[in-house]
């Protein structure tokens, strides 16, 4: 009798090619969600700046209103890249992991002010280095 399971060799080439594949799905998801929470904290910035917490002796202290143009902007990148992501595009891979760097930044910069949300954006935005950088390119 000859066997019928294919062997571990086979198998682990094709099962690599599925995770890398999934965690580039993953990242692509989880960016354009960060980006799009990032367009919404800029237009809050911008319409009404009596929604963040101000603090007196922040070493980083910012004009709020320019504070959302800066997340507006990240967050419409973010999203182009996530979109990018989604197309499984080199660059969108090289962009994403600076862009959710730079998201990683400008919240921690923004901690005093909104410090709930900014530490949500930057553990998402660190799931998105890290799918994009453990996750290899995936070939089809």
């Amino acid at each position: 009798m000859t066997a019928t399971h294919p062997t571990h060799g086979a198998q682990a080439p094709s099962a690599k090619r599925e995770w890398a594949g999934g965690l580039t799905v993953f990242a692509a998801v989880t960016l354009m969600l960060v980006g799009v929470l990032d367009i919404f904290r800029g237009i809050m910035g911008i319409a009404e700046d009596d929604v963040f917490v101000t603090t007196q002796n922040y070493v980083f202290k910012f004009d709020l209103t320019a504070w959302g143009w800066t997340h507006l902007v990240l967050g419409a990148i973010a999203v182009l890249v996530g979109l990018g992501l989604g197309r499984g595009a080199l660059w969108a891979r090289v962009s994403g992991v600076v862009i959710a760097g730079l998201v990683v930044i400008a919240n921690f910069l923004s901690l005093p002010y909104y410090p709930v949300w900014s530490v949500v954006m930057i553990a998402f935005s660190g799931f998105v280095i890290w799918a994009l950088c453990v996750g290899g390119r995936s070939r089809t």
